[in-house]
């Protein structure tokens, strides 16, 4: 039985990649869903993977007007798809994530009733850099929810939202705020336990400041992790001290494996990477403030400001926007056009 769903999976690489993997996945897809892959890969590549991937797979360039609006890769390739999708309900999924029949159907099943689903990646391998970064995911969820490589949408209520701004370099969490600010329902669906590949150890370590830099739009948070470091070196803590911050770290990340059944997919050992992952941060959210300094992170080989726009000013942006359209003389924007940017962010 194949789901009334798109699968929308957003790709660009400069490599040859793990192209068999993904599609032998695409071959188990394609007989749950339909599938779109949004290809951004310079022609060889895009040429490789056409007679790679199965023939039920609609293998597509991204939108060219789209592409000359901003430069996150990853939203031109969503936006192409949701405009292209052939149903109302989209699964988005980055290329290393792995579903599987019953995951998919959990969201699709979510999705009858909200807007959004946010489910919970983990990884199905994990080299020493992936148990580093489940770190970070568990810190997540002991305070809120993490933020996946994959989510179900929507399609209308994205596309009447005139799609997210393809400037934000945080572009998961631009969605989910776009459509929150829309008036959708996010479920957030935590025990739902979606797999993702770990990337190499040389791209994770290429990450770390540009996902460092992804906290200027939660201000909050990158007001602490910018404090972690001064109040290390201003207190000047004793061995004991620094061992007993560590435990206690230790203990909020154990909080975030244990909820929503979260020990079915963590280890017994994930809570005891927090500190390094949290140390980490201390030092690289630094760096993301002198990138920003210099016009923001490095990215695709340039540089991106904006983290993500806050709910509130999306909001009133759509209000804006619908205003005008029910206006006679208004005219209406493109299907699927980004949000405007520029607004400096003031929420991650």
């Amino acid at each position: 039985m194949q789901y009334a769903a798109e699968y929308i999976l957003p790709l660009k690489w400069t490599d040859e990649g793990p192209l068999t993997e993904l599609a032998h996945y695409l071959r188990d897809l394609v007989r749950w869903v339909d599938v779109t892959v949004v290809d951004g890969s310079d022609e060889p590549f895009f040429d490789r993977h056409s007679r790679a991937f199965p023939p039920e797979v609609r293998h597509l360039r991204p939108d060219p007007d789209l592409v000359r609006r901003g430069g996150n890769g990853k939203v031109h390739g969503v936006l192409t798809g949701l405009a292209a999708a052939r149903h109302e309900l989209v699964v988005i999924a980055d290329d290393d994530v792995r579903y599987g029949r019953p995951e998919l159907q959990w969201v699709l099943e979510l999705l009858e009733e909200s807007d959004l689903v946010r489910p919970q990646n983990y990884f199905a391998r994990l080299p020493w850099h992936a148990r580093w970064d489940t770190g970070r995911t568990l810190l997540n969820r002991a305070f809120s929810s993490d933020y996946p490589g994959t989510l179900g949408v929507r399609r209308s209520t994205l596309l009447a939202a005139g799609g997210y701004c393809a400037d934000a370099l945080f572009e998961n969490l631009e969605l989910i705020r776009t459509v929150k600010a829309a008036g959708g329902v996010e479920a957030r669906a935590d025990d739902l336990f979606v797999a993702r590949l770990p990337c190499s150890s040389w791209h994770f370590a290429r990450q770390r400041v540009r996902q460092a830099y992804d906290s200027f739009a939660q201000p909050g948070r990158l007001a602490v992790e910018l404090g972690l470091l001064p109040a290390v070196l201003l207190a000047r803590p004793a061995g004991r001290h620094l061992a007993l911050a560590g435990l206690a770290v230790v203990a909020v990340a154990e909080v975030g494996r244990r909820r929503r059944g979260g020990r079915h997919v963590f280890g017994s050992t994930a809570a005891l990477w927090a500190p390094a992952w949290l140390l980490e941060r201390a030092v690289c959210s630094w760096l993301a403030v002198a990138s920003r300094a210099r016009g923001g992170v490095r990215y695709a080989g340039g540089r991106m400001l904006l983290a993500a726009h806050s709910e509130r000013y999306l909001r009133a942006n759509i209000e804006q926007r619908r205003i005008g359209s029910s206006a006679p003389q208004a005219v209406s924007p493109p299907v699927a056009a980004p949000v405007p940017a520029g607004h400096l962010p003031e929420s991650k």
